[in-house]
């Protein structure tokens, strides 16, 4: 099994989501995260005053799937994701050892 995680700009959330259930995905994990990158963050002015804005708001997503499902899911979120501008975001893949779904008990690719 692999973890997918991707940070991904906020406005991209809905169209990533259905391009990953068009790839079979039945469930994520979304959060909002804040950071930057190659960006490092951008200046406003708020009220006459400049400011630095060092960590940008992005969306955070989680995905486990089957191996076979891996590489279908990342080509989704990639083209789903991307606007050909700075701060698009990262794609994340590791190994998960196992999964256990805690209300049957079920382990493994079952569990997803």
């Amino acid at each position: 099994m692999k973890k997918i995680e991707a940070v991904i700009k906020p406005f991209k959330l809905d169209e990533v989501r259905d391009a990953l259930a068009e790839v079979g995905v039945e469930g994520m994990t979304v959060s909002e995260v804040k950071g930057f990158g190659r960006q490092k963050g951008h200046t406003e002015i708020y009220r006459g005053s400049e400011y630095t804005v060092d960590f940008l708001p992005k969306i955070k997503l989680e995905v486990v799937v089957a191996d076979e499902s891996a590489d279908a899911c990342v080509g989704a979120i990639t083209k789903a994701a991307n606007t050909g501008k700075i701060g698009d975001g990262k794609l994340f893949v590791t190994n998960v050892e196992d999964a256990i779904r805690i209300r049957t008990e079920e382990k493994g690719e079952e569990a997803l």
